[in-house]
């Protein structure tokens, strides 16, 4: 990222950011815009793709380690200066077969959630306030499936240390939502691509929640890093979810007309 992009993108995350947190706030600390700097970075490396495809296993383990599957595909959209549009199908067991889930991605304000239950034949709208529940009975709650956007958090960087072979930077966040069932993320990221590999969530009690791991990754496009495994472990409940991706197609002919309520009801 040049100077000049790193500067107007600096100008229009933090003052927002700052504003929330404290009206009377007019700069960052050190540690906060080293934050921010990083969470911006990591963002100018995912923009560009235009979209993709995936497929997707869930498997649900309660606290004795009992396992449920689900499989389902993935659709996402890259939009040009707001959050991106996302599409989640499920196609198995067959209890959940035809559900979907469709999330309009936004910078300045919270996402728009949508679920579609086929048995009811009705979409759902996930309220801002419901969003710290499970998703599909899983530890992933409405909110994790929506991309952090950088705009939606203020930042702390923490420090650098070793994460395996890597090197990983270490930056707490926080979100600037109040209806967040966070109080707090810390992340790791590694220092040559910025790539995610843990994140830790505190509870509104700030008691640590979950852990998520991520690993698996491969590049796309010469330029794109995805994972195909993350591992979300809930430390209150002993449950924990585990995400596989595979068949990731970039650059398909997706159309916006599947990112609508209109097109949740004709997902098959």
């Amino acid at each position: 990222m040049t100077l000049i992009r790193r500067i107007s993108y600096s100008l229009a995350a933090v003052l927002p950011l700052a504003m929330a947190l404290d009206p009377e706030a007019s700069e960052l600390t050190e540690a906060e815009q080293k934050g921010l700097d990083i969470a911006l970075e990591a963002r100018e490396k995912k923009v560009g793709f235009e979209n993709f495809t995936a497929s997707q296993v869930m498997v649900l383990r309660n606290k004795q380690g009992r396992e449920s599957r689900r499989a389902l595909r993935v659709k996402v959209m890259e939009i040009d200066a707001d959050g991106d549009r996302s599409l989640f199908v499920f196609d198995e067991p067959r209890d959940v077969q035809g559900t979907a889930f469709l999330i309009h991605g936004h910078k300045d304000k919270a996402d728009d959630q949508w679920l579609y239950l086929p048995a009811l034949k009705r979409v759902k709208r996930i309220s801002s306030a419901n969003r710290s529940g499970s998703f599909m009975g899983s530890e992933f709650a409405y909110e994790d499936m929506s991309p952090p956007e950088v705009e939606r958090f203020s930042y702390r960087y923490l420090r650098d240390e070793p994460c395996g072979e890597l090197t990983c930077t270490v930056v707490e966040r926080f979100p600037v939502d109040g209806k967040s069932g966070y109080s707090r993320q810390v992340v790791w990221q590694d220092t040559d691509e910025l790539r995610l590999w843990k994140v830790e969530y505190f509870d509104r009690k700030n008691a640590h929640l979950k852990t998520l791991t991520i690993d698996g990754y491969e590049r796309y496009l010469d330029r794109y890093w995805q994972a195909s495994n993350m591992n979300m472990v809930n430390h209150l409940t002993g449950k924990s979810t585990v995400l596989t991706w595979t068949d990731y197609q970039f650059q398909t002919d997706l159309v916006a007309m599947e990112f609508t309520q209109t097109g949740l009801r004709r997902v098959r």
